[in-house]
C-alpha cells in the first residue's frame, strides 16, 4: 500500500518531501509551478538534486506532479492551445529536472466542438509534447474528470480513446480520482458496485494502464458531474467505498494520493485510510 498526499512546495520544492515525511507519506504529489499562472519561474539547477535527495532522505517512494489548471489541450481556441502546449512541454522538462516520473493532467474541454474533435486535439498535442521531450523519463497520466461542461475523460470510453489517439502507450497512463468517478456516475460504495466499476475500467481501458489514484470524498451526489472534494469518510462516498479501494489487491503497488481540501488535515486523512486496511 503506497499512500500519500498533495504537498506544498512553499519555501522550496524539497519542502514537499519533508512535510510528506512529517505526516507519514509514502508518496507525494506537487505542483512544480504556480497552478493558476501561465508564466513560471525557471527551476534552479540545484533544485533537482536537492529535491531528489530530500525524497530519498524522507522515505518517499513515489512522486507525482500535477499540471497547472490552465492547460487545455482539447481546446479549439488557437491562442489557448498554443499556450497549453508550450506550458505542458515546460512541465515535462521541469519533471525531468526534478526526477518526477509521473505527470498528472486533466484531459481538457472541447469547447462544444464535439468529443471526437477534442480527443483528436489532445492526442496530437500530447504526441508533440512527448516527442519533443529531452528524455523519456516522464509518463503522462490522464486524470479522469467529473464531466463538468465539455470536459473530456469523465467516461472510461473517453479515457480509452484518449490513450488510443495519443498512441504512446509506453509514455501514457491513467490517474483515477474517486470524487470525479463518483460525480461522473461510477458508484463505488458497495462491494458489488465497486467490482462492477473496476471490471468496466479493466474491460474498457485496462487495469494495467492505471498508474495512480486520487483519494477524495465527494460533496455532491452520484452522477452530479460536479467536482467538489470532501474529507475522506465525510462525503457522499463514505467509509465503505474507501475501504474497498484500500483493500483491493490491484491497488497494492499504485500510489493513492489524498487531495482533500484542508492540507493541514491530510495526516488525519492518511490515518483514516490506513485504519481501513484489513489483513
Amino acid at each position: 500500500m503506497i499512500l500519500g498526499a498533495h504537498r506544498s512546495t512553499a519555501g522550496g520544492v524539497w519542502k514537499a518531501a519533508e512535510s510528506g515525511r512529517d505526516i507519514g507519506c509514502d508518496a507525494i504529489q506537487v505542483f512544480t509551478r504556480a497552478p493558476q499562472q501561465w508564466s513560471a519561474k525557471p527551476l534552479d539547477p540545484d533544485d533537482g538534486q536537492r529535491f531528489r535527495q530530500a525524497c530519498r532522505d524522507c522515505g518517499i517512494s513515489a512522486v507525482l506532479a500535477h499540471d497547472i489548471y490552465l492547460t487545455n489541450l482539447a481546446t479549439s481556441r488557437a491562442d489557448i492551445r498554443e499556450k497549453s502546449i508550450a506550458s505542458f512541454k515546460d512541465e515535462i522538462a521541469r519533471c525531468e529536472v526534478l526526477g518526477i516520473p509521473w505527470l498528472v493532467t486533466h484531459c481538457g474541454a472541447h469547447d462544444e466542438t464535439g468529443e471526437q474533435a477534442g480527443t483528436a486535439r489532445v492526442g496530437d498535442a500530447l504526441k508533440e509534447c512527448l516527442d519533443s521531450a529531452a528524455t523519456d523519463s516522464v509518463t503522462v497520466l490522464l486524470e479522469g474528470t467529473a464531466g463538468q461542461g465539455s470536459a473530456l475523460g469523465w467516461r472510461f470510453e473517453q479515457l480509452a480513446q484518449l490513450l488510443t489517439e495519443t498512441a504512446r502507450p509506453e509514455r501514457t497512463g491513467i490517474c483515477l480520482d474517486t470524487c470525479h468517478m463518483f460525480a461522473a456516475g461510477y458508484d463505488i460504495r458497495t462491494t458489488a458496485a465497486y467490482e462492477e466499476v473496476m471490471r468496466a475500467f479493466d474491460d474498457t481501458v485496462g487495469i494495467e494502464r492505471l498508474r495512480a489514484v486520487h483519494a477524495n470524498d465527494a460533496k455532491k451526489p452520484l452522477g452530479s458531474r460536479v467536482d467538489r472534494h470532501e474529507r475522506l469518510g465525510e462525503g457522499q462516498i463514505g467509509r465503505e467505498g474507501f475501504s474497498l479501494l484500500i483493500n483491493d489487491p490491484r491497488m497494492a503497488d499504485i500510489p493513492i494520493v489524498v487531495e482533500t481540501p484542508d492540507l493541514d488535515r491530510h495526516k488525519e486523512d492518511l490515518e483514516f485510510l490506513r485504519g481501513l486496511k484489513t489483513g
